[in-house]
This record gives structure tokens, C-alpha cells and sequence, in this order.
């Protein structure tokens, strides 16, 4: 298999996982992410308590020699930190500051947020953009640290008028923001306990007095109400450990206004999402009004179960994070259009694993069926296929990136043009795929695949981010006119 001649260019850019990008988060001996065993704080704290404090001074100023410039404000950390652990030590108790600061630094530990890998980018607009026709970007990128832990990181760039990309340095200070409760959606909770076969009476009898959108205290009310009438009604306790576990999956985080985009991380916050934030598929959404919001579907992972969740921005420093509901919207692979289409929202969809569908919905989290618009067929997706991010629109159609796997496990791009007013239908698909894993794009922490959550058009320029070998991401540049050019059409 061939890359189509004159089409697909490389800009020589090369994200690597960088290892010095290290976040400080709160560690509890005896309670590893694996492992038996209860908390050894008890001990660890009598330790410290029992130092001199010229032993304690001195550990504290070897701690700020290694650590102090690898993170921001690193003495607010470990003393908020310390705050968690000293409701163990007898209120009576008078600590110096440099004891608490070695309290903190007991209870913390660094963690690579790229120790792993950096790769699976989409790539939107910047919410920012000034004269010089150079478009700003943004840069999604999936970070993998210990443990397969995935996290969601940014990068930013630009665009020359020319198709030149550029890739600005990235943010010296990772950092995570702390979560407050979201807003859920009593559409979203309907349907997850109609999946979960408890959407009955208990379910009515909280949600239906609650407005579309409601806070934790509204909910938590009506909980109350349905836990005071257990007399006359069956399975309470059930339906509200359903609705709390919903509950728990909506959250906001909000960064600093002083930190860089590229330092904000998005790390899991919610049990859905604990053990990962996969590929995030962000897409700039314009609605009727003409206002812009950013969406970004992403797979939810808990160890055991993958779900599809959905962040929502307008600035990426404020996230709303949300849970995504449906048959529709299950597996992996969820892309929103950029817009609605006949006054409907719509997606791609992939999931029953291995076909392209295309879902339609009244409802931005909600997507009840879906319908198959390509199936594996050919030798390079024969195993199976999926979208690679939101449609792009173009006056020809709407340009979709695939990704197929064939044998050896081999990932490799393509692309169909879809009909703007019906979507379901293909008009258009690449011969075979645009890129595949060559000798210099094929080894990694997952051999042989190329893989992309979503592109950009800038004038006739595509700019394509894509993971290699789930390790590192490169970037290459396409003419739009010439990929389409390059299609077959369907008769």
C-alpha cells in the first residue's frame, strides 16, 4: 500500500513524552493503586513527629533543592497535603511550619503524567486568534503514565496562510485543577437508569419535579424524599445508589487564569474515569445563534468498563465534565459534527466495534440508535473500522478520517466524504489509506499503528496530528483540493 503521491507532507514536528512533566499528587503509604492492605499513615506520622527538628529542617531543605523548581508553589502543595493527614494528630498538639511542610512531603509523590507515552491529539481553533491570518490552534494530546493512567493534556500552535504549522513550547508547570460539583442533566439520568432497567417509578419520583439541568444539592434533596418513603415503595436503595453513581460522574474543574494552556492537565476525577481519560475527540461546535462552544467526547475508564463522556468549554480553562448516554454512545470512537443538520444534532459512531456509523439526536448526551454507513471490506480495515474525530465540512462534502485495522494489527488512515444535507450517505472514499505506519512510524509502546482523534482546515490546508505507535505524535499537512481529488466516487 502506497501514500497517494503529492498529497500527504511532512512538517518534521516530533511531540516525544516528556518525563520532566511531572504533576504532585497525594500518596498514601499502604494504599497503592494495587496491592492488600490498609493505610500505614498512623506509623508514618508518629516517625516524623518523633525527628528533631534539625532533622526536620534539614529533610525539608533537601526536599526544596530537588523539588523546588520542578513545581509551582510547591510549599502550598505539601502543606495542603499536610492538612489532609493532621486530623490523626492530637489537636493539642503544636507543629512548626517545617513539620508540616514535611508532613505534606511525606503524603506526596511526583507523577509523570508522559512517563509512558503522549499521543492520540485532535485539534481544534484556538478560542483566541488575531489578524495576522496565521490560524491558533489547539492541541488535545492523550498523556499515559504509571500505572496506563490516562490523562488529558494540550499543546498550542499555529498555521501559516501558507499551510507552515508550528508547535509553541509547552508550559513549564503541569498542573491539575481541583473538581466542584457539575450540572446533570435529567435527560442523561433517565436514560442511564433505563439501561440499567430502573427507570420506574423511584426514578420518576426524583427526577421529574427536578428543572432539565440540576445541582447536587437538588438532587441530593429528592434523594432524601425517596429515602423517607421506603414504607410504601421497593428497591429504593438500588435506585439511589444508581442516582448517586450519576451523580458522581459530573463535575468542573477551573484552572487558574495565570497558568498556560499547555499546562493545564485534565486528570480523572470522577470513579467512571478512574483509572483513565482516553482520546479525547474535541471539536469546535457552532450553533444557530453563531456562538461557538467546544466539545470533547472522550472514553471514560474504570478498569473494568469503558463509557463515553463528554467535557464542555468555552475558554479551556473552564471544564464542565458530563456523562454521555445511549446505545449510540457507547464503546469507543464518539465524534460530534461541527453543527446541526436539519435542526438536529449529529455524530459518528462506532459502536458496535468495528463499522462507521452516523447517530442523529434532539439531545447533545443523548443517542438512542445509530445507522451504519461503512463496513470493513478492504484488506488494509478488514478487521475494523472507525471515525478518526469530528468531521471536517467542505463545499464537496463532509471530509471524515478512518482508521482501519488490518493484518498484524496494523492501523492505518483513510477518509470518505459524506453528503452535507444526508450524511448517512457516502459519496466519496480513498482508494486505500492516506497514511500508514512505514519503518519510521511503526515502533513504539503499541507497534504499528497510526492514529489521529480529529484535524483542522485552514484555507486548502489539512493539518493532521497523529499518535505513532501510541508513543509520540507527529504532524502532516494535506491539500484539501487534492485529497479530494484523489477520492473515488460513489455512483
Amino acid at each position: 500500500m502506497k501514500i497517494p503521491a503529492a498529497i500527504v507532507t511532512e512538517t518534521g514536528i516530533d511531540i516525544q513524552p516528556d518525563h520532566t512533566r511531572v504533576i504532585s499528587r497525594f500518596f498514601l503509604p499502604g494504599r497503592e493503586d494495587s496491592g492488600p492492605g490498609d493505610s500505614r499513615a498512623g506509623p508514618v506520622i508518629d516517625r516524623i513527629l518523633d525527628l528533631a527538628e534539625d532533622e526536620v529542617e534539614a529533610t525539608m531543605l533537601s526536599v526544596d533543592e530537588r523539588f523546588g523548581d520542578r513545581h509551582h508553589r510547591l510549599h502550598d502543595v505539601l502543606l495542603e497535603h499536610a492538612a489532609l493527614v493532621t486530623p490523626r494528630i492530637d489537636a493539642d498538639r503544636t507543629l512548626s511550619k517545617a513539620t508540616l511542610l514535611l508532613l505534606g512531603a511525606c503524603f506526596t509523590h511526583e507523577y509523570s503524567i508522559e512517563g509512558a507515552a503522549v499521543c492520540n491529539p485532535s485539534i481544534v481553533p484556538h478560542p483566541q486568534q488575531d489578524a495576522s491570518g496565521a490560524l491558533a490552534f489547539v492541541l488535545s494530546v492523550r498523556c499515559i503514565g504509571e500505572g496506563h493512567r490516562s490523562s488529558i493534556g494540550f499543546r498550542t500552535g499555529r498555521v501559516s496562510a501558507d499551510g507552515a504549522v508550528t508547535v509553541d513550547d509547552v508550559g513549564r508547570f503541569p498542573v491539575t485543577a481541583a473538581p466542584s460539583p457539575g450540572r446533570n442533566h435529567r435527560s442523561v439520568f433517565h436514560l442511564k437508569l433505563d439501561e440499567l432497567g430502573d427507570d420506574q417509578e423511584n426514578a420518576a419520583w426524583v427526577l421529574d419535579p427536578l428543572p432539565e439541568r440540576f445541582s447536587d444539592a437538588e438532587l441530593d434533596a429528592r434523594i432524601a424524599s425517596l429515602a423517607g418513603d421506603v414504607a410504601t415503595r421497593r428497591h429504593t436503595t438500588t435506585t439511589i445508589a444508581n442516582l448517586r453513581s450519576l451523580k458522581n460522574s459530573s463535575y468542573r474543574v477551573e484552572f487558574s487564569a495565570a497558568t498556560e494552556l499547555s499546562e493545564r492537565v485534565l486528570w480523572p476525577q470522577a470513579p467512571a474515569e478512574s483509572h483513565g481519560m482516553e482520546d479525547a475527540r474535541f471539536v469546535r461546535f457552532v450553533g444557530d445563534s453563531g456562538d461557538a462552544v467546544y466539545y470533547g467526547s472522550y472514553t471514560a475508564y474504570d478498569g473494568a468498563n469503558i463509557r463515553q463522556h463528554m467535557l464542555e468549554t468555552t475558554d479551556f480553562r473552564t471544564f464542565d465534565a458530563t456523562p454521555m448516554a445511549g446505545s449510540a454512545a457507547s464503546g469507543k470512537g464518539f465524534a460530534l459534527f461541527p453543527r446541526q443538520i436539519g435542526g438536529r444534532y449529529a455524530a459518528l459512531s462506532r459502536s458496535d466495534r468495528e463499522t462507521n456509523s452516523i447517530a442523529f439526536s434532539d439531545d447533545i448526551r443523548c443517542w438512542t440508535s445509530s445507522e451504519t454507513i461503512q463496513v470493513p471490506a478492504r484488506p488494509w480495515e478488514i478487521l475494523q473500522l472507525g471515525n478518526c474525530g469530528s468531521p471536517i465540512e467542505t463545499e464537496a462534502g463532509w471530509l471524515v478520517l478512518t482508521h482501519g485495522v488490518g493484518p498484524m494489527r496494523t492501523y492505518s488512515l483513510g477518509v470518505i466524504l459524506l453528503d452535507l444535507e444526508a450524511p448517512q450517505r457516502v459519496v466519496a472514499r480513498s482508494d486505500g489509506p492516506i497514511l500508514v505506519p512505514t519503518a519510521h512510524r511503526r515502533d513504539g509502546y503499541v507497534p504499528n499503528v497510526v492514529y489521529t482523534c480529529g484535524a483542522l482546515a485552514h484555507h486548502d490546508t489539512l493539518v493532521l496530528p497523529y499518535g505513532i505507535a501510541d508513543q509520540s505524535i507527529s504532524i502532516v499537512t494535506l491539500s484539501i483540493s487534492q485529497l479530494l481529488a484523489s477520492l473515488r466516487w460513489e455512483h
